[in-house]
């Protein structure tokens, strides 16, 4: 099949991945059907030609695939089953991608007996979503990721079946368990440089320039040098959750992971500090001195 043959699609979430995903089968010409609970997101979206509609099952009517970008599970669970939702009445025709990252089993849970289900775990940043750029992980019946090969090209450079429903998750849990570490870390030597009187921005470009420095590092050694943390590339409360489902999931097979129970403690402890709709590298400001400590 080739990417003409791919559509409709609706893509249900707008945040900097559903949008993402969104503007690139608006450029390579498939017909989109949009749905965000704020509508004012799809408004750039129907400006390039996407549908919006007000319920996620008007944004799926008609379609051959539908992608649930959201934030979490509960907001998972009600696009598609909640009043409006893509499964509140029929059954859906299409190929469901569950592309919000959420607990393994709740994908299952959630799914119930519906055939044409898979999650689908995305490696990259919005701007790989608009550039068919990601690394797409899936997990689901292998004839659902058959029927849905053409469209998961169209917007990844690599796609790859891991196996049985909740692959996918799995597979995005441990990459992002990683990227909190990493980010936690670079913070860590950032600020205890800027407390020992060291150059923090000089500190930044060396880590990032060194054969220590993940390609996430890199990235994010720019965020903290500069110290913004607005227009976030992956939300503080977003690596918060994740982190701590990673930790569950470690807990439910017998596993103690030090590392990434400190990691989800630093970024829950910043989330109730107020910073959890800014860039995780915000999770720098969470690790200050406290009042009275010499430095």
């Amino acid at each position: 099949m080739t990417r003409a043959s791919v559509g409709p699609v609706a893509v249900l979430g707008l945040g900097a991945m559903g949008a993402g995903l969104a503007g690139r089968l608006l450029e390579q010409g498939v017909e989109v059907r949009v749905w965000n609970r704020n509508p004012d997101r799809t408004a750039p979206l129907a400006e390039a030609g996407a549908h919006a509609a007000a319920r996620p099952a008007e944004a799926a009517a008609g379609t051959s695939a539908a992608i649930c970008a959201v934030a979490d599970g509960e907001a998972l669970a009600a696009v598609l089953r909640g009043p409006g939702g893509v499964l509140a009445e029929d059954p859906y025709p299409g190929v469901l991608l569950c592309a919000s990252t959420v607990a393994p089993e709740e994908v299952v849970q959630i799914a119930g007996d519906i055939p044409r289900i898979l999650d689908m775990g995305m490696l990259g940043n919005r701007d790989h979503a608009r550039d068919g750029e990601l690394r797409l992980f899936v997990g689901g019946d292998e004839q659902a990721f058959n029927a849905a090969r053409p469209l998961l090209d169209t917007l990844g450079k690599e796609v790859v079946h891991l196996g049985a429903l909740g692959s996918g998750m799995r597979m995005k849990l441990l990459l992002n368990l990683l990227m909190g570490i990493e980010v936690q870390a670079l913070a860590e030597a950032a600020e205890l440089a800027g407390a020992c009187g060291l150059d923090r921005q000089q500190v930044l470009k060396t880590i990032s320039g060194s054969g220590f420095a993940s390609p996430v590092m890199a990235f994010k050694s720019r965020r903290l040098a500069a110290g913004r943390f607005d227009e976030p590339d992956f939300r503080l409360r977003l690596m918060a959750k994740d982190l701590m489902l990673a930790t569950k999931q470690a807990a439910a097979v017998g596993l103690s992971l030090p590392l990434a129970t400190a990691a989800a403690e630093t970024h829950v402890r910043a989330t109730e500090q107020g910073l959890g709709d800014q860039d995780c590298a915000a999770v720098i400001r969470a690790l200050a001195p406290k009042p009275g400590t010499d430095t």
